[in-house]
């Protein structure tokens, strides 16, 4: 899958702040359109009235978690093929198993850099 930088990607964190570091490496890589959601409930809405072509997901929210909406958006055929990783400060090898189980495209731990970011996304869609 190749990379556009100008497609739509959703990330999603219950913690505004969060939200913004993750917005501000997004935008060090060259991705401008971005959007947010606060929970699972309400990114699966998003996903479901645009189109995205990466979701970017918390893990610890609630009260839909981030495996949850992984879960769900693996299972709605409109849904399914859009790379979703997981963004987590947990690195249990159970909770990683369990992620790649419900079809998760890649897995960072929290705290990560704009390079961290890059050499996730290059796994996902090839060089940039």
């Amino acid at each position: 899958m190749a990379l556009d930088k100008a497609m739509n990607v959703l990330i999603v964190d219950d913690y505004k702040t969060m939200l913004r570091i993750i917005r501000n490496l997004l935008k060090q890589l060259g991705f401008d359109n971005v959007d947010e959601a606060s929970d699972g409930a309400t990114a699966l809405q998003r996903l479901r009235e645009k189109d995205y072509g990466l979701v970017i997901s918390d893990w610890n929210m609630e009260p839909m978690t981030g495996l949850q909406l992984l879960k769900e958006v693996r299972s709605d055929t409109k849904l399914a093929q859009i790379p979703f990783v997981m963004v987590t400060a947990e690195s249990k090898t159970e909770n990683v198993i369990a992620a790649k189980e419900a079809g998760v495209t890649n897995y960072i731990v929290k705290p990560f850099n704009a390079e961290t970011l890059k050499l996730k996304l290059t796994a996902v869609f090839g060089p940039f």
